[in-house]
């Protein structure tokens, strides 16, 4: 049994005894009981998402000890493209709510935002865009 799996018995257990409690203490006190039972599930949110960043902390500490590179977030293709795809569908609604605020200023401000959004995506996979070298490369 992994360690998930007893979280999810563990989990499972709690939600039947905050039922069990509702059935016996009536349904004013739902309210009550949900909000404690959330509360527990929140906190083990909570420690999965602490326990995860100490985890990429320490990688992140020992690849920089080691004098490793980390590979950046976004390095491929299809990320790339995904990015603009998602830009360009969500420039639809923008537009139109940027349009119909503040008309054709509105419209331009948010072609504007939408453009710095990926140029500023662009230059951050390929610094030469803006003249600059990518020491990090230069050195491999």
């Amino acid at each position: 049994m992994s360690a998930l799996d007893s979280r999810d018995t563990d989990l499972r257990k709690e939600l039947d005894a905050t039922l069990q409690t509702r059935r016996e203490l009536g349904e004013e006190y739902e309210p009550a009981l949900v909000d404690s039972f959330l509360e527990k599930v929140e906190q083990r949110i909570d420690d999965a998402v602490d326990r995860r960043v100490r985890r990429h902390l320490a990688e992140q500490q020992m690849a920089s000890a080691r004098g490793t590179r980390r590979p950046k977030d976004a390095d491929t293709w299809p990320e790339r493209f995904g990015f603009a795809i998602i830009s360009l569908v969500l420039a639809i609604p923008l537009t139109a709510v940027g349009g119909g605020i503040a008309g054709t200023a509105g419209t331009i401000a948010t072609w504007v935002g939408i453009v710095g959004v990926n140029f500023a995506q662009a230059v951050r996979h390929n610094p030469e865009l803006l003249g600059r070298r990518d020491r990090s490369r230069e050195d491999g």
